[in-house]
């Protein structure tokens, strides 16, 4: 499937590359490190996404290169004149957002790059191992397969980004020796520097953040014995906090944190809905419990979103639905059973009997 792909990339001439809605770290610079390495090649490269990048990625050179979809006669005749579509970080259609129709009326090739099981069949082409750490893994294995020495600082830039973020800063059982060996080289290609990056990415809250975050805290709670923890953030605390939804990046992870969980989630308020994400250590894998509520992703990450949910109601249907997708250790014997360990032995009973 990689020659498949670069083989596209060679024949063709003019290339538009997109990825998720609300693009984070992995979206946003494997996206920036294909379209510049296209343009080295001297291909007629857009970028276009229907979220603006993040503000802890305001900081990345070129950042302004990914345009944001509004619906503009210029944006419509770059995407209906392509030559190939690239879509990346994402194998769903609706997770285009705005640009999904435009998307699926052209009649480009269209190529998935992607780290996410079970993509959507309307692709007619694709590099998706589902074992890769990150979609940069898998962009930085195209360029170097064409010619590493195209890598520059930005490029190694954008895919050391890409990674990292996806990694859980190399954290995550997606971390293999080859992905040591390809932060490497990136490393030594764009003659990085590790620690102004990570600062810029995970070190820098504002005071409203802070605020939000000791919120938050407080609305930690353990589940199943403490192997599963969840935390709510309400519209009503982020108005509290002065804060904005993009200051509860990596919150998750301080539940994940808590010795005894092995898999958690958060629960973000926002107009629309409930947005979800899912975190897990092992094999106590969350990409099916984010499957039952419309999500997806991958199996130690993944995210979900419930369009008009009451945040009370999501919760417990979400919190109930752990044990028939999440394996987990049987609750400790004791005299008497929380409604989580009943809602625990219940589910495995009927696995059992399914």
């Amino acid at each position: 499937m990689l020659e498949r792909v670069l083989a596209l990339l060679r024949e063709h001439d003019r290339f538009l590359i997109t990825t998720h809605i609300r693009p984070d770290g992995d979206a946003l610079g494997s996206q920036l490190a294909l379209g510049w390495f296209l343009r080295k090649l001297g291909k007629k490269v857009a970028m276009i996404n229907s979220d603006p990048a993040p503000e802890n990625l305001g900081w990345m050179a070129g950042v302004d290169d990914a345009e944001v979809y509004d619906g503009a006669i210029d944006q419509r005749e770059r995407i209906a004149q392509a030559d190939v579509i690239l879509v990346l970080d994402t194998n769903a259609l609706e997770r285009l957002g705005k640009l999904a129709g435009a998307v699926q009326d052209s009649k480009a090739v269209k190529v998935l790059i992607d780290h996410h099981t079970d993509p959507e069949g309307w692709f007619d082409a694709a590099y998706a191992p589902d074992t890769a750490s990150s979609t940069g893994e898998l962009v930085y294995e195209l360029i170097a397969a064409y010619d590493p020495a195209l890598i520059d600082t930005e490029i190694a830039t954008a895919l050391y980004v890409a990674i990292m973020t996806d990694t859980g800063s190399f954290r995550y059982s997606s971390v293999t020796p080859a992905v040591h060996r390809i932060v490497a080289d990136l490393l030594e290609r764009g003659d990085l520097r590790p620690a102004p990056i990570h600062t810029a990415l995970f070190d820098t809250r504002s005071l409203a953040g802070l605020r939000l975050l000791g919120l938050a805290l407080e609305t930690i709670r353990l589940h199943y014995d403490g192997q599963i923890g969840s935390m709510r953030v309400s519209q009503r605390a982020v108005r509290a906090a002065a804060a904005g939804l993009h200051e509860t990046e990596g919150f998750v992870n301080y539940v994940l944190s808590v010795a005894s969980v092995r898999a958690a989630v958060i629960f973000i308020e926002i107009d629309a809905g409930i947005k979800m994400s899912f975190r897990s250590q092992g094999d106590a894998y969350v990409n099916e419990w984010a499957q039952a509520f419309g999500g997806g992703g991958h199996r130690n990450a993944s995210g979900a979103f419930v369009h008009g949910g009451d945040l009370d109601e999501v919760f417990r249907d979400v919190i109930d639905a752990a044990p028939r997708h999440v394996k987990l250790a049987p609750p400790e014997a004791s005299d008497t059973l929380s409604a989580d360990d009943l809602s625990y032995l219940i589910a495995l009973k009927e696995k059992m009997e399914g």
